[in-house]
């Protein structure tokens, strides 16, 4: 393996799984990835998750991290505020094949999600003593474990990638978009188009010590790419184009566009807007 240096131009995190995410200067790592990140989740009458998939205008529903609450806006409803530290009454919710013990937010949180979508809906809450394992088959001997995301702790792209897909987007009148079509943690300068594919490890120096992610598996690609988060509405100039290039070998052709990553070490270690790190490069 060679190396090669990276740096974090873009950190993110997304409250309320398929809702829109937050920048922020720096992050605390945990272990099931950043602090706060897909802590919440909008699930249906059984208890099973609603994203952008089904429901484009979550993208809308835009969150503000307080000191002691989660503050909700979206287009024509007053604000909801979340207590950080509180649930109602306990539930069970399924994301893709685990169905997991969580938290129920109340009956206004679930009537407020109700009303902005046109259906009955609750919000739940991941409960920090669950643990729910990533896939085996990719983190191989690293028992690694993520909250409500899909299926991995953390999504890593490269500035590059995304620029490589402007450029195409470009190319057929199409206007650029913006990492938040692909809902990352971690935004790297550094790597040239999709070099973010190649990558085995990345360690990051922090004054607390390294944190190091592990890249384990390519990011397949549904229809969220597609949402326009400014609208809340599907168009399909993005998956067009990335069907044009983005088929991937390691995925028997899916769509690829990104890495999933764990967190191997650095838990309660905090990273940083510009934090620079040492990625290994694996070649097969």
């Amino acid at each position: 393996m060679s190396e090669q240096t990276v740096s974090i131009a873009g950190l993110f995190v997304h409250p309320l799984k398929s809702c829109a995410r937050i920048e922020v200067p720096r992050a605390l790592v945990i272990e099931t990835g950043l602090e706060w990140d897909r802590q919440w989740m909008v699930v249906d009458e059984h208890g099973t998750f609603v994203s952008q998939r089904d429901e484009p205008r979550l993208a809308l529903v835009r969150p503000t991290l307080r000191a002691s609450d989660l503050m909700l806006r979206a287009p024509g409803m007053l604000a909801l505020h979340l207590a950080l530290d509180a649930i109602e009454r306990q539930a069970e919710v399924q994301v893709w094949n685990d169905r997991v013990q969580a938290g129920d937010m109340g009956d206004l949180a679930a009537q407020w999600f109700s009303d902005f979508l046109g259906r009955r809906v609750r919000l739940a809450r991941f409960d920090p003593d669950v643990q729910r394992v990533s896939d085996p088959r990719w983190t191989g001997h690293t028992r690694a474990l993520t909250a409500f995301a899909d299926a991995f702790a953390l999504l890593v792209v490269s500035s590059a990638s995304i620029d490589e897909l402007n450029r195409r987007l470009a190319e057929h009148g199409a206007p650029a978009v913006g990492s938040d079509r692909f809902r990352p943690n971690l935004v790297l300068d550094g790597l040239d188009s999709h070099g973010e594919d190649w990558l085995d490890r990345i360690a990051f120096d922090t004054p607390e010590g390294a944190v190091v992610l592990r890249l384990v598996k390519p990011c397949a690609r549904c229809s969220i790419p597609d949402v326009d988060p400014q609208r809340g509405e599907l168009d399909h100039a993005v998956g067009a184009e990335l069907a044009a290039y983005r088929a991937d070998a390691r995925l028997d052709g899916k769509v690829t566009f990104g890495m999933n990553a764990i967190v191997e070490e650095g838990v309660e270690r905090w990273l940083e807007i510009g934090a620079q790190g040492h990625a290994s490069i694996r070649f097969d």
